[in-house]
């Protein structure tokens, strides 16, 4: 029977430590008076944190099937992304400077797509990659 006891007492001290051993936040009322008894305030137990790894980058590549010369450097469309002719003669998307600058070109060459030129030579895209020219009825 004691031994059934002194289990008890062991597990019970076991569960009570670490609830004691939390941070805790006295509060104590009144000035002068004897202090009424203390409103001890249990800490929250540290939130868990779940680390997630990052998404991976996606990069977007093409080859656009015509271009146009706007006076600096060679642009083309594929849907609704611009696309420039880079080092290697290989086809980047435009940052927003160049797009902007393009966009201004653009103002007083409505018609460029009229004049555009069949991208025969330039298929390579950004990720080293031969794309083969369609014919998208241009």
């Amino acid at each position: 029977m004691k031994t059934k006891i002194a289990i008890a007492i062991g597990v019970t001290t076991l569960f009570t430590l670490p609830i004691m051993a939390r941070p805790s936040v006295i509060v104590r009322v009144g000035i002068g008076a004897p202090p009424p008894p203390a409103v001890i305030v249990q800490a929250p137990a540290p939130a868990v944190i779940v680390q997630t790894p990052p998404s991976p980058v996606t990069v977007e590549v093409g080859v656009p099937d015509y271009y146009v010369w706007d006076g600096v450097e060679f642009v083309g469309v594929i849907g609704t992304d611009y696309y420039y002719l880079g080092s290697g003669n290989v086809w980047l998307i435009c940052d927003p400077d160049r797009l902007a600058r393009f966009h201004d070109w653009e103002r007083g060459h409505a018609d460029w797509r009229t004049h555009a030129t069949v991208n025969m030579n330039f298929r390579m895209d950004a990720n080293g990659h031969n794309h083969p020219w369609h014919d998208h009825g241009h």
